[in-house]
């Protein structure tokens, strides 16, 4: 921006000295402010131009920070959440296998348990057997007469309760896991092999066998 010319004093003439002048006191001053007002105004205008350059060209003017464009997902935070997704179904899986694991050992511990009951029931009505022997003979002769017979009633009845069955009756068709045969022979009011004589009868505890019958078995002619 070029200085504009200043109008001469009317009252000054050539070759006067401006201390001489008649200008009122303060002059230069005024003068002095006004030139840097228009300095001012040269670097506003700078300034101005600068601002407008730059917006024209597109570059932001303010820096401000960067925000991700909508819908846009978050790279981090989609790879840690398929993480535990991933981590949760491991952890879901581990216990389910934990639980089934944990249930058949319940299942094996449970049927072990019976198990072991079943043995010891049952070793000790095997040691009973030979008394109830001994009572069916004392029945065949008749002798289970009294309160001697109500006591073989009781003891049998109260056996019972524990799951100890008889078998072995003469005219049952002959079982070779059931039956021991000692005695063999032909008949002909007999279809099949059949047992003729039961010299003594066998138990069982619920489906296990504790001793077969000892019979004599009628084969067909």
């Amino acid at each position: 921006m070029t200085d504009k010319p200043r109008a001469a004093d009317p009252e000054e003439t050539p070759g006067s000295v401006p201390g001489d002048s008649a200008t009122p006191a303060g002059g230069d001053e005024a003068e002095s402010a006004a030139g840097l007002v228009e300095e001012a105004e040269v670097v506003v205008d700078e300034v101005s131009s600068t601002v407008d350059e730059t917006a024209s060209d597109g570059a932001p003017v303010v820096d401000a920070p960067a925000r991700p464009a909508d819908g846009a997902p978050a790279a981090p935070l989609g790879a840690e959440l398929e993480a535990l997704r991933a981590e949760l179904e491991e952890r879901t899986r581990d216990l389910q296998r934990v639980s089934a694991e944990y249930a058949n050992y319940r299942k094996r511990v449970d049927r072990d348990r019976a198990l072991v009951g079943e043995q010891a029931t049952g070793a000790v009505l095997t040691a009973l057997l030979p008394i109830l022997d001994d009572l069916d003979r004392a029945r065949e002769h008749g002798d289970l007469v009294g309160p001697f017979g109500t006591v073989a009633e009781q003891l049998t009845t109260a056996l019972g309760k524990f799951g100890l069955t008889v078998f072995g009756e003469q005219g049952d068709p002959f079982d070779p896991t059931r039956h021991e045969a000692v005695a063999h022979q032909t008949s002909a009011e007999v279809s099949e092999p059949t047992c003729v004589q039961v010299m003594r009868r066998g138990y069982q505890l619920g489906e296990r066998l504790l001793r077969p019958a000892m019979v004599a078995v009628a084969d067909p002619e």
